[in-house]
């Protein structure tokens, strides 16, 4: 578990967080947004107890990283953005190093074979990591964060530069791992968010401005507006169609497909409209704004 209170931190006259508070309870996967600059890293490199804040308070799995850092620091498995690996290492080899950096002691072994077995890298381990793909580069990464057995897992932008069976590759091994343990990963990938996150929370300049479900977050930023797509079985003015009641904007699409915007329901109106014009919808889909749209829309 993963509580995060007031959290201030600024770098010189730069403020860049600026009283930031969540929780994440265990067995979650939350995905944390916001574009560059905006305090993600920083946010997780306080977790991490890398970074320390100006003023706030974090706890992880009830342990307070800044009174007791090291205690904390064993219950978190960490995957920085720039994945901290030495390519001259064999893969074996490199876990043995972290292993003996937990003080894994006489369980190293046994548990870098396990670790080893899970992340899919039984055919690599013998390679140097310089010679190995992005993608496995990645799961060596996600292997030593996860040797430890912790029971927090943060991820800084896990699938960056993966190619997309990459991507897919590394999504499931997450999916798999937040089976067992708190996950907080940080992208910029909308669909990573869709695919394995059961919550989002949203940063931007420094403050939380999103916390909460994908659909949720999608249908608050859709606001009052509603959009549907309609297609008539012939062209139409669209200064007319703008003339039915309720509609804002109506924006033509394709030949005789018309988007309208209006400020609630309008579709019992327009249906209206065409069977008092003699006109027939062919189709009529309502429109919801994306998840993209809506974090364009928080963070802009």
């Amino acid at each position: 578990m993963i509580t995060v209170q007031n959290l201030h931190k600024s770098y010189g006259k730069q403020l860049v967080l600026d009283n930031v508070s969540f929780s994440i309870p265990n067995g979650e996967i939350v995905g944390f947004l916001g574009n560059n600059g905006a305090g993600k890293s920083t946010t997780m490199k306080i977790i991490t107890g890398y970074v320390e804040a100006d003023k706030g308070k974090v706890e992880v799995c009830g342990i307070d990283i800044a009174k007791n850092p090291l205690e904390a620091s064993r219950k978190i498995g960490y995957l920085p953005e720039h994945n901290p690996i030495y390519p001259e290492m064999f893969v074996k080899e490199y876990l043995r190093f972290v292993a003996k950096l937990y003080k894994l002691g006489k369980d190293t072994n046994a548990r870098v074979d396990e670790i080893i077995e899970k992340m899919g890298l039984t055919q690599e381990y013998r390679k140097k990591i310089g010679m190995l793909s992005k993608g496995y580069r990645q799961r060596v990464g996600l292997a030593q964060a996860l040797l430890p057995n912790p029971e927090v897992l943060i991820l800084d932008e896990p699938t960056t530069g993966l190619d997309p069976n990459q991507i897919v590759e590394v999504r499931n091994l997450i999916k798999e791992i937040g089976k067992e343990k708190t996950v907080m990963l940080s992208t910029h990938i909308m669909q990573e968010v869709s695919a394995i996150c059961k919550r989002v929370i949203i940063i931007n300049k420094g403050r939380i401005v999103a916390d909460d479900k994908e659909s949720v977050i999608v249908s608050a930023g859709s606001g009052s507006g509603f959009a549907v797509v309609v297609e008539f079985n012939c062209p139409q003015e669209t200064e007319t169609l703008k003339q039915i009641k309720n509609i804002i904007s109506v924006s033509p699409v394709s030949e005789n497909t018309y988007l309208f915007e209006s400020a609630g329901d309008a579709r019992e109106e327009i249906f209206r409209y065409a069977v008092s014009n003699g006109y027939v919808i062919l189709t009529m889909k309502q429109q919801e704004r994306s998840m993209e749209e809506v974090f364009r829309a928080l963070t802009n």
